[in-house]
């Protein structure tokens, strides 16, 4: 594996690699305030032990990538997806198999009708179409700008009661694990009150190309079972928009993707990028 600064879209953003560059290339784009450690070194070398090509990367306002003043982010939703075609640019891929988690399954379906050129399949991982009124045990993802700077320590533990919450009912919670990702995110974040504030105070805006119903690439949705923020409804609503699309349930799991779905979720990933 390998991390660099790379310009992509014209901003610099850091980018990490596992396996080798001639196989099929997996794009993974975390969700809302994550860098890309929430996409673990250990799931990557998995991927990329199946035959993958697995680029990671900071998205703007997360780890080591461009950061902007905290509640003034210059970018929007379609910015974030030309980043995402800059990173593809940037490590010389044509096409790429797209994963995205949570809120940015929004820049993956950028990505999939205004740039389908890129994308040889997607896949949407504990994520929504936005119209289903149940929103879950919690009222949003968390986020919102922080009151006043805090101190490291307190930044972390911050995280980790949100990663918990993430969790919702499920028994794979760790929390020494999470503790320790958290750390290094801090340590290494270039503005961490732009990383937990900026990606809310975005625009919103809409793809040129369409909608759900307008994606042609194969596309897989991953629903958490427990998930406390976008219920199994969520992703059965989402895999209904999508045209042929594939619903995988994943047992006992809340809004993220412990190891203990691994054995599950790689496979699977496997499967429907193998084309």
């Amino acid at each position: 594996m390998s991390e660099r600064m790379v310009t992509a879209n014209g901003v610099p953003l850091c980018v990490e690699t596992f396996g080798d560059p001639a196989d099929p290339a997996l794009l993974l784009i975390h969700g809302a305030q994550a860098s890309m450690l929430w996409w673990e070194e250990e799931l990557c070398s998995l991927l990329a032990a199946g035959g993958r090509y697995v680029v990671r990367y900071d998205q703007r306002d997360t780890g080591r990538s461009v950061s902007y003043p905290v509640g003034e982010p210059p970018y929007a939703m379609s910015d974030l997806a030309r980043d995402a075609v800059g990173v593809l640019d940037a490590l010389g891929i044509d096409r790429a198999h797209v994963v995205g988690r949570s809120m940015n399954g929004g820049t993956a379906l950028f990505l999939g009708v205004d740039h389908p050129e890129r994308v040889a399949t997607l896949t949407f991982v504990t994520t929504t179409t936005g119209e289903v009124e149940d929103g879950g045990d919690v009222a949003e993802e968390p986020g919102g700008a922080p009151t006043e700077p805090a101190k490291p320590a307190t930044v972390v533990d911050e995280l980790v009661e949100a990663i918990r919450e993430c969790a919702g009912r499920s028994p794979y919670f760790d929390e020494a694990a999470v503790r320790t990702r958290a750390e290094r995110d801090v340590a290494r974040a270039t503005d961490m009150a732009a990383s937990l504030t900026n990606h809310f105070a975005m625009r919103f805006d809409e793809p040129k190309g369409g909608g759900w119903g307008d994606l042609a690439a194969p596309a897989l949705v991953v629903q958490g079972e427990l998930d406390p923020y976008f219920p199994p409804k969520h992703g059965e609503a989402l895999a209904a928009a999508i045209p042929d699309a594939e619903l995988l349930v994943l047992e006992d799991v809340g809004h993220d993707v412990p190891p203990e779905s691994w054995d599950v979720f790689v496979p699977a990933l496997l499967r429907h990028t193998h084309r």
